[in-house]
Protein backbone atom coordinates (compact mmCIF):
# COMPACT_ATOMS: atom_id res chain seq x y z
CA UNK A 1 0.00 0.00 0.00
CA UNK A 2 1.21 3.16 -0.33
CA UNK A 3 -0.38 6.93 0.89
CA UNK A 4 0.31 10.05 -0.16
CA UNK A 5 -0.31 13.08 2.15
CA UNK A 6 -0.85 16.43 1.13
CA UNK A 7 -0.13 19.00 3.34
CA UNK A 8 0.89 22.82 4.12
CA UNK A 9 2.98 20.88 7.18
CA UNK A 10 4.73 17.82 6.15
CA UNK A 11 7.33 18.21 8.98
CA UNK A 12 4.37 17.45 11.39
CA UNK A 13 3.82 13.82 10.04
CA UNK A 14 7.08 12.53 9.14
CA UNK A 15 8.39 11.82 12.76
CA UNK A 16 4.91 9.35 13.69
CA UNK A 17 5.57 7.61 10.59
CA UNK A 18 8.88 7.09 11.08
CA UNK A 19 9.01 4.77 14.28
CA UNK A 20 7.14 1.61 15.97
CA UNK A 21 5.29 -0.50 13.70
CA UNK A 22 4.66 1.70 10.36
CA UNK A 23 8.00 2.65 10.68
CA UNK A 24 9.48 -0.52 10.24
CA UNK A 25 6.50 -1.88 7.80
CA UNK A 26 8.06 1.29 5.66
CA UNK A 27 11.13 0.04 6.32
CA UNK A 28 10.06 -3.42 5.07
CA UNK A 29 8.69 -2.34 2.04
CA UNK A 30 4.79 -2.95 3.30
CA UNK A 31 4.14 0.39 3.53
CA UNK A 32 4.94 3.35 1.30
CA UNK A 33 4.89 7.15 2.31
CA UNK A 34 4.81 10.45 0.38
CA UNK A 35 4.67 13.52 2.20
CA UNK A 36 4.14 16.18 -0.52
CA UNK A 37 4.02 19.96 0.17
CA UNK A 38 0.82 22.08 -1.01
CA UNK A 39 2.60 25.07 -1.06
CA UNK A 40 4.72 23.56 -3.73
CA UNK A 41 1.74 24.36 -6.39
CA UNK A 42 0.97 27.61 -4.97
CA UNK A 43 0.26 30.93 -7.31
CA UNK A 44 2.41 33.58 -7.89
CA UNK A 45 5.83 33.99 -6.57
CA UNK A 46 4.96 33.85 -2.82
CA UNK A 47 3.18 30.22 -3.47
CA UNK A 48 0.11 31.56 -1.74
CA UNK A 49 -2.38 28.83 -1.14
CA UNK A 50 -5.10 30.97 0.24
CA UNK A 51 -7.77 33.66 -0.02
CA UNK A 52 -10.81 35.35 1.81
CA UNK A 53 -14.22 33.46 1.95
CA UNK A 54 -16.76 34.82 -0.69
CA UNK A 55 -19.77 36.23 1.01
CA UNK A 56 -17.65 37.33 4.55
CA UNK A 57 -16.45 35.61 7.01
CA UNK A 58 -13.66 34.59 9.02
CA UNK A 59 -9.93 33.18 8.29
CA UNK A 60 -8.58 32.32 5.53
CA UNK A 61 -10.11 29.35 2.58
CA UNK A 62 -7.17 27.23 1.20
CA UNK A 63 -8.04 27.72 -3.04
CA UNK A 64 -9.56 25.24 -4.89
CA UNK A 65 -7.25 25.33 -8.07
CA UNK A 66 -4.07 24.78 -5.67
CA UNK A 67 -5.36 21.33 -3.92
CA UNK A 68 -6.45 20.41 -7.54
CA UNK A 69 -2.72 20.68 -8.64
CA UNK A 70 -1.38 18.64 -6.06
CA UNK A 71 -3.61 16.21 -6.37
CA UNK A 72 -3.02 15.87 -9.72
CA UNK A 73 0.67 15.56 -9.19
CA UNK A 74 0.18 12.28 -7.35
CA UNK A 75 -3.17 10.82 -8.51
CA UNK A 76 -3.25 7.42 -10.25
CA UNK A 77 -5.59 4.54 -12.11
CA UNK A 78 -6.02 3.12 -8.62
CA UNK A 79 -5.72 6.36 -6.13
CA UNK A 80 -8.24 6.57 -3.40
CA UNK A 81 -8.60 10.24 -2.57
CA UNK A 82 -9.69 11.28 0.59
CA UNK A 83 -10.42 14.91 2.43
CA UNK A 84 -9.70 15.24 6.29
CA UNK A 85 -13.01 17.65 6.95
CA UNK A 86 -15.12 18.12 10.00
CA UNK A 87 -18.18 17.30 7.48
CA UNK A 88 -16.80 13.57 6.43
CA UNK A 89 -18.00 10.47 7.31
CA UNK A 90 -16.87 9.07 10.54
CA UNK A 91 -13.54 7.13 10.84
CA UNK A 92 -14.53 3.77 12.62
CA UNK A 93 -12.88 0.44 12.10
CA UNK A 94 -15.51 -1.19 9.76
CA UNK A 95 -14.37 1.98 7.38
CA UNK A 96 -10.58 1.68 8.09
CA UNK A 97 -10.93 -1.98 6.89
CA UNK A 98 -12.91 -0.70 4.19
CA UNK A 99 -9.90 1.35 3.05
CA UNK A 100 -7.21 -1.16 4.10
CA UNK A 101 -8.22 -2.68 1.02
CA UNK A 102 -6.92 0.11 -1.67
CA UNK A 103 -3.41 0.03 -2.75
CA UNK A 104 -3.21 3.74 -2.72
CA UNK A 105 -4.31 6.23 -0.53
CA UNK A 106 -4.42 10.20 -0.73
CA UNK A 107 -4.83 11.79 2.25
CA UNK A 108 -5.36 16.04 1.74
CA UNK A 109 -4.98 18.16 4.80
CA UNK A 110 -6.57 21.22 5.08
CA UNK A 111 -5.89 24.24 7.21
CA UNK A 112 -6.79 27.95 8.10
CA UNK A 113 -10.54 28.38 7.63
CA UNK A 114 -11.12 25.09 5.39
CA UNK A 115 -10.81 24.19 1.98
CA UNK A 116 -12.77 25.45 -0.76
CA UNK A 117 -16.48 23.24 -0.72
CA UNK A 118 -15.58 22.54 -4.54
CA UNK A 119 -12.73 20.03 -3.63
CA UNK A 120 -15.30 18.05 -1.39
CA UNK A 121 -17.85 18.21 -4.35
CA UNK A 122 -15.83 17.63 -7.22
CA UNK A 123 -12.60 16.08 -6.76
CA UNK A 124 -12.24 13.70 -4.16
CA UNK A 125 -14.00 9.97 -3.72
CA UNK A 126 -14.88 11.45 -0.29
CA UNK A 127 -14.44 13.09 2.70
CA UNK A 128 -13.47 11.80 6.31
CA UNK A 129 -13.66 12.94 9.91
CA UNK A 130 -12.03 11.29 13.16
CA UNK A 131 -14.28 12.51 15.35
CA UNK A 132 -16.78 15.46 16.88
CA UNK A 133 -13.98 18.35 17.07
CA UNK A 134 -12.29 20.62 15.32
CA UNK A 135 -8.65 20.48 14.83
CA UNK A 136 -6.15 23.30 13.54
CA UNK A 137 -5.36 20.96 10.59
CA UNK A 138 -5.97 18.15 9.01
CA UNK A 139 -2.88 16.41 9.90
CA UNK A 140 -3.56 14.72 13.12
CA UNK A 141 -6.73 13.09 11.47
CA UNK A 142 -4.84 11.62 8.55
CA UNK A 143 -1.99 10.45 10.75
CA UNK A 144 -4.60 8.58 12.53
CA UNK A 145 -6.14 7.16 9.42
CA UNK A 146 -2.69 6.12 8.42
CA UNK A 147 -2.17 4.37 11.77
CA UNK A 148 -5.39 2.32 11.91
CA UNK A 149 -5.35 1.52 8.28
CA UNK A 150 -1.88 0.60 7.91
CA UNK A 151 -2.20 -1.76 10.53
CA UNK A 152 -4.70 -4.07 9.29
CA UNK A 153 -2.67 -4.55 5.61
CA UNK A 154 -1.04 -8.24 5.22
CA UNK A 155 2.14 -8.58 7.56
CA UNK A 156 2.42 -5.17 8.93
CA UNK A 157 1.88 -6.62 12.46
CA UNK A 158 4.10 -9.14 13.84
CA UNK A 159 0.97 -11.56 15.03
CA UNK A 160 -2.21 -11.28 12.91
CA UNK A 161 -4.03 -13.10 15.87
CA UNK A 162 -3.99 -9.47 17.41
CA UNK A 163 -6.48 -8.18 14.89
CA UNK A 164 -9.23 -11.22 15.64
CA UNK A 165 -10.44 -10.13 19.04
CA UNK A 166 -10.16 -6.19 19.23
CA UNK A 167 -12.05 -3.42 20.64
CA UNK A 168 -14.89 -2.37 17.59
CA UNK A 169 -13.99 -5.49 15.30
CA UNK A 170 -18.26 -6.40 16.53
CA UNK A 171 -20.44 -5.28 18.66
CA UNK A 172 -18.05 -5.16 21.96
CA UNK A 173 -15.05 -3.28 23.59
CA UNK A 174 -12.48 -5.90 23.91
CA UNK A 175 -12.06 -7.78 27.26
CA UNK A 176 -8.75 -6.57 29.84
CA UNK A 177 -5.73 -7.76 29.03
CA UNK A 178 -3.15 -8.68 32.30
CA UNK A 179 0.43 -9.77 32.40
CA UNK A 180 3.42 -10.22 35.23
CA UNK A 181 3.28 -8.81 38.10
CA UNK A 182 0.37 -11.01 39.25
CA UNK A 183 0.07 -8.97 42.16
CA UNK A 184 0.76 -5.49 42.24
CA UNK A 185 -0.40 -3.60 45.44
CA UNK A 186 -2.91 -5.79 46.55
CA UNK A 187 -4.76 -6.12 42.92
CA UNK A 188 -4.43 -9.59 41.30
CA UNK A 189 -4.74 -10.48 38.13
CA UNK A 190 -8.07 -12.64 37.82
CA UNK A 191 -7.59 -16.37 38.67
CA UNK A 192 -9.55 -17.71 35.83
CA UNK A 193 -6.89 -16.07 33.69
CA UNK A 194 -4.28 -17.85 35.75
CA UNK A 195 -6.08 -21.29 35.19
CA UNK A 196 -5.01 -22.66 32.09
CA UNK A 197 -8.21 -23.37 31.76
CA UNK A 198 -9.37 -22.41 27.87
CA UNK A 199 -12.86 -22.91 27.82
CA UNK A 200 -13.36 -21.00 31.11
CA UNK A 201 -10.61 -18.07 29.77
CA UNK A 202 -12.97 -17.65 26.88
CA UNK A 203 -16.05 -17.46 28.58
CA UNK A 204 -14.42 -15.45 31.22
CA UNK A 205 -13.39 -12.71 27.99
CA UNK A 206 -17.06 -12.82 26.41
CA UNK A 207 -18.79 -11.75 29.77
CA UNK A 208 -15.81 -9.20 30.55
CA UNK A 209 -16.35 -7.80 27.61
CA UNK A 210 -20.15 -7.81 27.80
CA UNK A 211 -20.28 -6.20 30.70
CA UNK A 212 -17.48 -3.41 30.14
CA UNK A 213 -18.91 -2.70 26.26
CA UNK A 214 -22.83 -2.29 28.49
CA UNK A 215 -20.73 -0.02 30.90
CA UNK A 216 -18.88 2.03 28.74
CA UNK A 217 -20.57 1.90 24.89
CA UNK A 218 -24.12 0.67 25.03
CA UNK A 219 -24.20 2.03 21.95
CA UNK A 220 -22.03 -0.35 19.95
CA UNK A 221 -24.94 -3.25 20.82
CA UNK A 222 -27.31 -1.24 20.16
CA UNK A 223 -26.13 0.01 16.79
CA UNK A 224 -24.91 -3.66 16.17
CA UNK A 225 -28.78 -4.92 16.65
CA UNK A 226 -30.39 -2.16 14.30
CA UNK A 227 -27.68 -2.82 11.71
CA UNK A 228 -28.16 -6.85 12.07
CA UNK A 229 -32.38 -6.03 11.62
CA UNK A 230 -31.46 -4.22 8.56
CA UNK A 231 -29.77 -6.73 7.32
CA UNK A 232 -32.32 -9.37 7.90
CA UNK A 233 -34.57 -7.01 5.87
CA UNK A 234 -32.42 -6.38 2.89
CA UNK A 235 -32.44 -10.52 2.81
CA UNK A 236 -35.92 -10.52 2.50
CA UNK A 237 -36.24 -7.56 -0.13
CA UNK A 238 -36.96 -4.90 2.37
CA UNK A 239 -36.08 -1.63 1.44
Amino acid sequence: MRVDILTLFPEMCEGPLSHSILGRARAQGLLEIGLHNIREHGVGRHRVVDDTPYGGGSGMVMRVDVVEAAIAAVRRPDSHVLLMAPAGEQFTQPVAARLSQHTHLVLICGHYEGVDGRVAEHLVDGCLSIGDYVLTGGELAALVVVDAVARLRPQVLGNPGSLMEESFTGPRLEAPVYTRPQSWRGHEVPEVLRSGHHGKIGAWRAASSAALTAALRPDLTARATVEGAEAVDRGRGRP
